[in-house]
């Protein structure tokens, strides 16, 4: 919880900063575009990556397959698009990082020791 709550307080101060450096440096238009373009073009890659993601979830399922790794797969196709469509530079790089299979290999072992963290201590809910 902690860490939750240095997250929500730490990371809008750097994007407010990140952004009023970029909007003294590059101009406050170039800044407000780039926020609305890269918001543009993360909700189209988002929709392109969850579109396949289902698919790839409905096609395990159909050969009996755990839909596990596509389940998270999409889980972060849809984190990573809700990043890109909040305002900052920081959230944007997380966000890209989060539509894409090679950078996704980064963030599973992550993942993967949370949930397996969880459910030795019996937090985890089901229901």
């Amino acid at each position: 919880m902690k860490w939750l709550v240095a997250i929500l307080i730490v990371v809008p101060a750097l994007e407010l900063a990140l952004l009023i450096w970029a909007a003294n440096n590059i101009g406050f238009f170039f800044t407000v575009a780039m926020i609305i373009t890269t918001g543009l073009v993360g909700a189209f890659l988002a929709k392109k990556q969850g579109i396949r993601a289902i698919g790839d979830i409905q096609k395990g399922m159909s050969n009996f397959q755990p839909p596990g790794e596509n389940l998270m797969n999409a889980a972060f196709i849809l984190v990573g698009g809700v990043m890109l469509l909040t305002p900052g530079f920081i959230s944007d790089a997380v966000g890209f990082s989060l539509l894409f299979a090679p950078t996704q290999k980064l963030y599973k072992p992550m993942v993967h020791r949370f949930i397996h963290k969880k459910m030795k201590n019996t937090r985890v809910i089901v229901g």
